[in-house]
């Protein structure tokens, strides 16, 4: 579970240590090439937006993964670093704090 809020509304967290994933993905090349031809004339660049929801996602599912294997209940606090498109290819940081449920 990733949780945006730094509370949980109507529930009581303990919470752990900050969490972080780090993905990196790199640019298909021929469409590198392509999209730096459309940034010339203009438009959407599809390629790229793809490259960064892509690796957002999957640092989004990591920081998820290591909640779990932590032995979290997930991560609240999570905020997504500015994606950054490096040289060939997307950077994304995110972060959060691990949490567990308090018993009732």
């Amino acid at each position: 579970m990733l949780i945006t809020l730094d509370y949980i509304p109507n529930r009581e967290i303990e919470l752990g240590e900050l969490l972080t994933a780090v993905v990196v993905n790199s640019a298909n090349v021929v469409n590198d090439i392509r999209e730096n031809i459309r940034n010339l004339v203009g438009g959407r660049m599809n390629h790229y937006e793809k490259l960064i929801n892509d690796a957002v996602d999957a640092a989004l599912q990591e920081l998820e993964r290591k909640a779990q294997d932590r032995g979290y209940d997930g991560a609240i606090g999570v905020k997504i670093a500015n994606p950054s498109l490096v040289e060939g290819g997307v950077e994304v940081v995110v972060y959060g704090n691990g949490f567990r449920y308090k018993a009732a």
